[in-house]
């Protein structure tokens, strides 16, 4: 299973050029199975230009599945812990949301497609943050 981050599905949807778009286009292709976050919904929805925009989008990002952190308030101490390790070997990640998204990847055991470098720094870091 594959988690897909924001970054991929805006391109996506705008029709970008690149391999995080090809590696999509495989896994529709393919029908691989992949779903989203709610941090990624929301952000998705957010980024809608008007009403008609974002129902359309509400519709189809309901079609897919949801990941969530699975262990309360231990899965945010397991985010933090995971900021302040790329911290010591002095990796900035400039997102919070990141970190969360990436301990949901790891903590459903899902490949993560994205396109956005703070995933590549964390997971040089943390070994079990697979990208896809």
């Amino acid at each position: 299973m594959i988690l897909v981050d924001t970054s991929v599905l805006i391109g996506y949807f705008k029709k970008s050029e690149g391999i995080p778009y090809n590696k999509m286009d495989y896994i529709i292709d393919n029908d691989i199975p992949y779903g989203i976050c709610s941090y990624v919904y929301q952000e998705l929805l957010q980024g809608s230009r008007n009403k008609q925009e974002y129902e359309l989008l509400k519709e189809y990002l309901n079609t897919l599945p949801f990941y969530d952190l699975k262990y309360g308030k231990q899965s945010f101490e397991n985010a933090a812990l995971m900021f302040m390790n790329c911290r010591k070997k002095e990796i900035t990640i400039r997102s919070t949301l990141d970190m969360i998204i990436a301990e949901i990847a790891i903590e459903n055991n899902l490949y993560l497609l994205h396109d956005d470098m703070d995933f590549i720094n964390i997971a040089k870091i943390h070994e079990n943050l697979k990208i896809y």
